[in-house]
């Protein structure tokens, strides 16, 4: 009888830890709303302190991006002027991180690239360049980023681009089976939209 008891105090601990910082959070949010809506000379509508609060941490969000990390971003990239070599390691690691979440993302384009005719092998990627005119390279190719298995590295290829046929499924589920060593399964809806 013991352990039952104790299997169900572990789920209660375990339980409370989901529930606390949620509850918690809510309690937080309710109270400043009330007491904003509370400083409020005059009464404009239930819930004003919200859109108070929305307004005021918009503003303070962007008086930082502007006024304070400006500023700290300057310096940061004049400090990296100075050392190239560092310079090159961030910006290598920099453009690889804002590819997977930043705003310009560069996996958005999931393909099948087929690596040799005779063999028929083929390799999942994602195109990073549709133009490789810059480096002299004919339209007819394109670049290709190969990921590898457990791992977040990989390699760019140039292929021509007959032998890259797009994927119809959502990147990060690409990206995951490919990192998986294709383990990990697509969403239920993904696999219905899985063509090449």
């Amino acid at each position: 009888m013991k352990p039952f008891f104790k299997q169900a105090f572990s789920y209660f601990l375990q339980g409370l830890l989901l529930v606390t910082p949620l509850a918690i959070t809510i309690y937080i949010l309710i109270e400043l709303i009330v007491l904003i809506d509370g400083l409020i000379p005059f009464n404009l509508f239930p819930g004003a302190g919200l859109l108070i609060i929305f307004v005021l941490l918009s503003l303070l969000g962007l008086l930082g991006n502007t006024i304070i990390l400006r500023p700290i971003k300057v310096a940061f990239q004049q400090l990296l002027n100075r050392a190239p070599l560092i310079k090159t390691i961030y910006q290598s690691i920099s453009d690889l991180l804002t590819a997977f979440v930043g705003q310009k993302k560069k996996f958005s384009q999931p393909v099948i690239v087929i690596l040799s005719d005779e063999s028929n092998l083929q390799r999942l990627g994602f195109v990073t360049q549709d133009d490789l005119s810059i480096l002299g390279i004919s339209k007819e190719k394109v670049a290709v980023y190969l990921p590898h298995s457990y791992n977040f590295s990989g390699n760019v290829f140039i292929v021509d681009s007959k032998n890259v046929k797009p994927i119809n499924a959502k990147s990060s589920d690409v990206m995951k089976f490919i990192v998986s060593g294709g383990v990990s399964s697509f969403d239920e809806d993904d696999e219905k939209d899985l063509t090449v």
